[in-house]
């Protein structure tokens, strides 16, 4: 592996162009392996700007060492920061997390389609997002609505998804409004990830300006939003939620929070579609001092632990979940290797962890003890140019 300090963003953007132009990541799918023995797709997004340059990059995991071997890299659009698969994997969808797109204020959505036989994407069509630093994007349960939150408009949108697997311009937005919240990062609101209950029956967006969650009742037929009339859930002052996510039982969900730096236990009410808060704790390690930004959570395929990561203390942290009501005890803390964690994920086994470092430009796995939940560092990484977002499928190739 080369030391960091000697490539910048740009200077790996050299190096996969010369090394893809040499024919080497091309050799790399000569030699396809099937999810019947195991193994994965990894599709990595970036911070990249350009939308001429490569902005996605694809690799193939070994559940069973940790290890990514490179397949290629693609142009996704800019600053593609977050990604979403179909569940045929017959499409990917991005975001462009960007202030203008073509030429107007506000950022873009793309769809992607996949080639079954070696994983790469080929652009189809791109929407504009209605707001500005789109940051977000999911699919609702039946797949024919995209959920995207803009950031720096502090609004949602719903973008219907066509039979061909392209986008439609939005059918619906919805602006979240103040007041904010205390923290100097809450001036307005910054609508941070949306996405659908397990029964499809609601869809919510955590605003990290508003310290609240949103519900909305989305008809998935036309694509309409139904604005509850109070928030599903609201946070402490000063919490700044940011990403939401479900218990494979339905029943539970953990909200991290980036300013304060906690994650909280919720009980789910799929009726009335909201969230009662059963307990937060910190996800920093005793003791730590200094800046720190909540970022990414995950719930272990199985439900028995949560993942969480921290930019600045630059660690994971691990909880075990009570199986009988959700509540949560830390488990450990593990350093990313890297700076600043922007995202991380779970392969479908549970069995390897992938962490996105988007300073230091670099990805970690690590080995999952799926007793005790702990992660053992594999000891393997790749080289990616500003990493923002990491997606792991089974590896569908022919």
């Amino acid at each position: 592996m080369f030391p960091s300090a000697l490539f910048s963003a740009s200077g790996w953007r050299v190096l996969a162009a010369g090394l893809a132009a040499a024919g080497l990541a091309s050799c790399a799918r000569t030699v396809p392996t099937t999810a019947s023995n195991g193994g994965y797709l990894v599709y990595i997004g970036t911070n990249v700007a350009n939308p001429q340059e490569n902005t996605i990059y694809l690799y193939r995991l070994s559940p069973a060492t940790g290890e990514l071997q490179s397949l290629g890299a693609m142009k996704g659009g800019a600053q593609p920061t977050y990604l979403t698969m179909d569940a045929a994997h017959r499409h990917l969808y991005a975001v462009s997390e960007t202030q203008t797109f073509q030429g107007a204020p506000g950022g873009g959505v793309s769809a992607l389609a996949i080639d079954p036989r070696t994983a790469m994407l080929t652009m189809l069509s791109q929407q504009p997002s209605t707001g500005a630093s789109p940051c977000y994007i999911s699919l609702d349960r039946t797949g024919k609505n995209a959920l995207v939150a803009n950031y720096s408009s502090g609004n949602v949108a719903v973008l219907p998804v066509r039979p061909d697997g392209q986008l439609a311009p939005p059918s619906a937005t919805d602006q979240h409004q103040p007041p904010t919240g205390p923290h100097k990062n809450q001036d307005k609101p910054h609508a941070h990830s949306f996405l659908p209950a397990p029964d499809n029956r609601y869809v919510f967006s955590a605003d990290l300006g508003t310290d609240k969650v949103y519900g909305y009742q989305l008809d998935a037929a036309t694509g309409q939003l139904r604005l509850q009339p109070a928030p599903a859930f609201t946070g402490k002052p000063g919490s700044g939620p940011r990403h939401l996510t479900f218990h494979p039982n339905g029943r539970w969900a953990y909200l991290e929070n980036e300013l304060n730096s906690t994650l909280v236990a919720l009980t789910y009410d799929a009726k009335a579609g909201t969230f009662q808060e059963m307990e937060t704790l910190s996800t920093l390690p005793a003791g730590f001092s200094g800046e720190n930004a909540g970022a990414d959570v995950h719930v272990s395929p199985d439900g028995r632990f949560v993942y969480t990561s921290n930019r600045g203390d630059n660690s994971l942290a691990v909880f075990s979940i009570a199986p009988a009501d959700g509540h949560l005890t830390l488990v450990q803390h593990v350093s990313t290797q890297g700076n600043w964690p922007r995202n991380f994920a779970l392969d479908p086994s549970g069995r390897v962890l992938l962490v996105a470092n988007q300073k230091s430009e670099d990805v970690f796995t690590y080995m999952v003890d799926k007793q005790t939940g702990k992660l053992t560092p594999s000891g393997k990484s790749v080289r990616v140019p500003t990493p923002m977002f990491v997606e792991v499928v089974p590896d569908f190739t022919k």
